[in-house]
């Protein structure tokens, strides 16, 4: 972790700076002799008064900001918090303190602050600097700002939370994650409770969601986390969630009515888990190494639901943008259905994937062949197949037989009581221990995302769990 800075100001300084006429506004810079140096709360109603309220900020004052538009360059975060006493910058009323034009925040240097309540409207969006490390963006609203992305994270321990993404017309990106330097990834980045909705740039490329890394940084070590986040019509591009670095957790999100995937563009050794996917042109694509996809359910797509994929070469060593070849990958208790294909091997590319294990799967279909294509020296074991024929599936790899999913009242698949999948999983697989609703599975596990119970805690999210106004 980047060490905390806490620079400090005199009074002269402030003076110089032309702010001092505003202390009595904003409070003193110091408690008196002999006093407890408490947290304070100050004041500011306009961008000068906000400098200076920022200027003499220390950790665990929090700064609250009037209603209004602030339009005037980016107003620099000059102090840091500490973990225990972060400074929080937050809108007085949530929602009412709109960034437009030039301005904005400036957090370069300054670490544990806290940014909350703002709506941004501006051109640049906001951006954590690589040197502003654990700092916290929480429940503001961006709105499709005509730049590059709304927020761009670059530092280490950042967590973003409660946020909605909304309504942008034009290529760029909600939310990226990249890192210092040319090829390296900030480090355990949380992205959890926010609403992705609504992009509709319709490009062939450059309209995701979220970007986490990028081609030149596949092979940097991220450990981030992104789950119960919520993304309707994510429309701006194939990949509504696109990983491109290594190592990611990706788990109980919600996609709805959206034409972006959960796509593991890039990388190795990321675990995708607990997912729901529901209708659109959605799924789950992967390409690279060792990744574990398990316990999620892709219903009622029109597209593939799930994607094994080939590659134009079969182990990146240029950090280039070629597709790589799936190898090694554990696709395993995942429920898919919809009316295309079920499992898309390859997908024309010379390296075909290899070494994959399909297991315990419910492949429900509605007419068109369950696999397209085929990898090779691939592993088949435990799938329940109904509805479709088989396409490239080999013999051996499913049974064939109804598995009587009923929908919930959340519209989730999941067994009946009479289910033959309960207790029909032939591979014990150490990898998954849970199910999707987060209940043991017991040493009989039953095959597709639901281990059949009573209670079903699990459901898709709605904009009422995440986003601003969320618990």
């Amino acid at each position: 972790m980047v060490p905390t800075l806490s620079p400090t100001r005199s009074r002269s300084a402030l003076a110089a700076a032309g702010v001092a006429g505003l202390l009595a506004v904003c409070g003193p810079m110091a408690a008196p002799a002999g006093a407890a140096a408490g947290p304070r709360t100050l004041t500011a109603s306009s961008p000068g008064q906000l400098t200076a309220a920022l200027a003499q900020a220390r950790p665990g004052d929090r700064v609250e900001v009037a209603a209004g538009a602030y339009a005037t360059g980016l107003i620099r975060v000059p102090h840091s918090g500490t973990a225990q006493a972060p400074i929080t910058i937050a809108a007085a009323q949530p929602g009412q303190v709109r960034f437009t034009g030039a301005g904005g925040l400036d957090l370069t240097g300054a670490s544990h602050v806290v940014v909350q309540g703002f709506a941004f409207d501006n051109d640049a969006g906001l951006t954590v600097p690589g040197n502003a490390a654990a700092n916290r963006i929480t429940r503001n609203t961006f709105s499709g700002n005509p730049g590059g992305a709304d927020l761009t994270v670059k530092a280490d321990d950042t967590e973003v939370d409660h946020n909605t993404f909304q309504n942008r017309t034009t290529q760029g990106v909600y939310l990226q994650v990249v890192g210092p330097g040319a090829h390296d990834m900030a480090q355990r980045v949380h992205v959890h409770h926010n609403y992705f909705y609504n992009h509709q740039y319709h490009g062939a490329n450059g309209g995701e969601s979220i970007r986490f890394g990028l081609s030149g940084r596949q092979h940097a070590v991220a450990n981030g986390l992104i789950e119960d986040n919520l993304f309707a019509k994510a429309d701006g591009d194939s990949e509504a969630i696109s990983i491109k670095s290594t190592s990611n957790v990706v788990q109980y999100n919600t996609i709805v009515n959206s034409r972006g995937t959960i796509s593991l563009r890039h990388g190795w050794n990321t675990r995708v888990e607990g997912n729901i996917l529901i209708g659109g042109s959605t799924g789950i694509r992967f390409f690279g190494n060792n990744h574990v996809i398990v316990n999620n359910v892709v219903e009622d797509t029109t597209g593939p639901a799930m994607e094994v994929g080939g590659g134009e070469v079969r182990d990146d060593t240029t950090s280039g943008t070629d597709h790589e070849a799936a190898d090694h990958c554990l696709a395993a208790f995942n429920t898919l259905s919809g009316s295309g294909p079920l499992v898309w091997y390859n997908s024309g590319k010379p390296f075909p994937p290899s070494d994959d294990t399909l297991a315990d799967n419910i492949l429900l279909g509605h007419g068109q062949p369950a696999a397209k294509e085929s990898g090779t020296s691939s592993h088949f074991t435990g799938n329940i197949l109904f509805g479709s024929p088989a396409g490239t599936l080999p013999a051996g790899a499913y049974k064939t037989v109804d598995p009587k999913l009923v929908k919930d009242a959340h519209g989730l698949l999941r067994p009946a009581a009479d289910s033959p999948a309960i207790g029909a999983a032939t591979g014990s697989f150490p990898q998954v221990t849970l199910d999707i609703d987060q209940q043991t599975r017991p040493a009989a596990k039953d095959t597709g995302a639901d281990q059949h119970n009573i209670a079903t805690p699990a459901r898709p999210l709605t904009p009422a769990d995440v986003g601003p106004n969320a618990p």
